[in-house]
């Protein structure tokens, strides 16, 4: 079958998808959806995602004395994107290098934005719960872990069981290593700012 020409759906009709990938988890229900969004769409959709959880996390710093209001939205508002751009910038770049993938950026970042933004926001409302927060944490990370490996097999052809695990480590690796770097880059504007105005 022919793909359909890559379209740039609303958010409404994304969020529709977003609930058949959850509800309905599976390669097949995933490769209905990965052609009918652009490299723009997904990054929209991220978008959304970063503003709704900046917004949340912001109005909740003052319930946690380790953050600050504008901590937690500027931070979420350059990490949620760059996160999500390095995740799936590694999941292409890796799976076409090392495992021979066919799928296009475009697929995998759509393919990936249909489930990272619900349950990256589901995070951050659960999140504000103090006790509760980090045990949902670790569940929805389990999920996003079974979404993702589900979406690597769709939008990248990689079929392989053992390949999909390879891929989602180093890509995780590959994550966690740019934003640890960008994170303690932002951690140290946001000290030398607090210093300097006798924060």
């Amino acid at each position: 079958m022919q793909k359909s020409p890559q379209l740039n759906p609303s958010i409404q009709t994304m969020f529709s998808q977003s609930t058949a990938v959850l509800s309905q988890p599976s390669v097949a229900t995933f490769e209905k959806f990965e052609w009918r969004g652009s490299v723009q769409s997904a990054y929209t959709y991220v978008l959304v995602a970063a503003v709704v959880s900046a917004i949340i996390a912001a109005i909740f710093a003052p319930f946690h004395r380790e953050v600050t209001f504008f901590g937690q939205l500027f931070s979420r508002l350059i990490l949620v994107p760059l996160g999500f751009a390095v995740f799936t910038g590694a999941v292409y770049g890796i799976g076409k290098a090392l495992f021979k993938g066919t799928g296009t950026y475009a697929e995998v970042a759509y393919t990936f934005a249909l489930f990272y933004v619900p349950l990256s926001i589901l995070g951050t409302v659960i999140g504000i719960i103090p006790i509760l927060g980090w045990l949902a944490n670790i569940l929805i990370s389990l999920a996003i872990v079974y979404f993702g490996f589900l979406a690597v097999q769709s939008s990248m052809n990689i079929r392989t069981n053992g390949e999909g695990i390879a891929l989602l480590v180093l890509s995780g690796l590959a994550y966690f290593l740019v934003l640890a770097l960008v994170g303690g880059f932002l951690a140290t504007l946001f000290i030398a700012g607090a210093v300097l105005t006798g924060g």
